[in-house]
């Protein structure tokens, strides 16, 4: 017989491990010594000991699920109950029972760590679902259309949900697309329907600018194509390709107009600068008449020079206010001539301004009576507000006696 703390083999070859409950038979030896027999059982038990040891390492540095781990652990522990080994095979069992428990924490782990990433996928899947929703409303089609791509890659980085919730808000997502997606469609159905317009409105525009290119009628033609550019305006864009081509067709058709127009106008030009320079001739020669020295002559000439200014014909617009300026200036001071020399000659109008003067000189002199009298007795309010009044006659009395320097004192 033959034995170590964990075994012993008995005179039949029999092999015991000793446990917590008491000798467990391990099995049979007949081929060689006891020695031999609890060595080869010995070795078995390490055999177990170094799969417990490679599993605790799996489990703990390694993805090894649950269900496999779990699996591993009752192969080994299921070799342990079978007392095929000498050794501690209650430590094994503790191990194995600690690992269970640390395959079940792990569990909890990736458990909570799941729930962790569903509820942080929702969120976020919400976040996108909002932002599409958001998007369908937007008329920045480009920006917007871009926008909800990135948004659809996004979602399939995502992890699924539950079905009913990945369902639910892929078909808020899908219906916030097709939303904007239809909007997006009558948009530029619309634009292309109202290019249409504008291109059929454009084309007769432009077959009126072309029938007016040839036009002489200078003023009214140009007015006329000024209305055709705010039509223009105001019809809005054509498809691009149209829209070139009916503007270059409309551009053209002015130019040739105006075209013509400038080369018209260029000889007019000219011979209104001839008639500018006969013009100032003549207002030189009429500004010598002034001062008028004798009257009746001073009209009879410029009777002469007014009649060749008519004959001479239009000068040049801009030209045109500085010199009828200079005539109308001698016009004027010849009828000056003529209405001081009627006052001359006029009893009457001498009269009338005589008479004139000397009611205001009695007012002058009777509001500074009155204006003496209120002073003297302290009404200072009373003389301030006649001595205003004085001031207006005063100045009437003033032009007064001036006018009637004109008749000769």
């Amino acid at each position: 017989m033959s034995s170590d703390p964990w075994g012993r083999v008995d005179e039949t070859g029999t092999v015991y491990v000793r446990t917590a409950d008491g000798e467990q038979v391990v099995g049979s030896w007949q081929a060689g010594s006891p020695e031999e027999a609890l060595a080869y059982f010995e070795r078995k038990y390490e055999g177990i000991v170094v799969e417990i040891g490679l599993l605790e390492r799996r489990v703990k540095t390694t993805d090894l699920s649950a269900k496999d781990a779990t699996t591993a652990i009752e192969h080994l522990r299921g070799q342990v109950d079978e007392h095929h080994a000498v050794g501690d095979l209650d430590a094994l069992r503790k191990r194995l029972d600690a690992l269970v428990a640390t395959v079940e924490s792990r569990r909890e782990e990736r458990k909570a760590q799941k729930a962790k990433q569903a509820d942080e996928a929702k969120h976020s899947k919400e976040a996108l679902v909002a932002e599409a929703e958001e998007l369908a409303q937007s008329e920045q089609w480009r920006s917007a259309g871009e926008r909800l791509r990135a948004l659809v890659d996004t979602w399939k980085g995502l992890p699924r949900l539950d079905r009913k919730s990945d369902d639910e808000l892929w078909h808020r997502f899908s219906h916030a697309r097709s939303a904007f997606s239809k909007r997006r469609k009558a948009h530029f159905a619309s634009l292309d329907a109202q290019r249409e317009e504008a291109r059929k409105a454009k084309e007769k525009l432009v077959a009126e600018a072309e029938a007016l290119s040839g036009s002489t009628d200078w003023g009214a033609t140009a007015a006329r194509y000024r209305d055709l550019m705010t039509q223009w305006k105001a019809a809005g864009r054509a498809q691009r390709e149209a829209e070139d081509e009916l503007w270059n067709r409309f551009r053209g058709a002015q130019d040739v107009f105006f075209a013509a127009r400038g080369e018209v106008f260029a000889e007019r030009d000219a011979e209104q600068g001839e008639n500018l320079k006969l013009k100032e001739e003549l207002a030189d020669e009429a500004e010598k008449l002034v001062p008028v020295k004798d009257l009746k002559a001073a009209r009879a000439a410029f009777r002469g020079l007014n009649e060749r200014w008519e004959a001479i014909g239009h000068v040049p617009r801009d030209a045109r206010p500085k010199v009828e300026g200079r005539m109308q200036a001698v016009e004027r001071a010849l009828q000056e001539a003529e209405e001081s020399e009627w006052r001359r000659t006029n009893p009457e109008a001498r009269a009338r301004a005589a008479g004139l003067t000397g009611q205001l000189q009695a007012a002058v002199d009777k509001l500074r009576t009155q204006i003496d009298t209120a002073r003297a007795s302290g009404n200072n309010a009373r003389a301030d507000k006649l001595a205003r009044e004085l001031e207006g006659r005063q100045a009437l009395l003033d032009q007064a006696l001036k006018g009637l320097e004109e008749f000769g004192g």
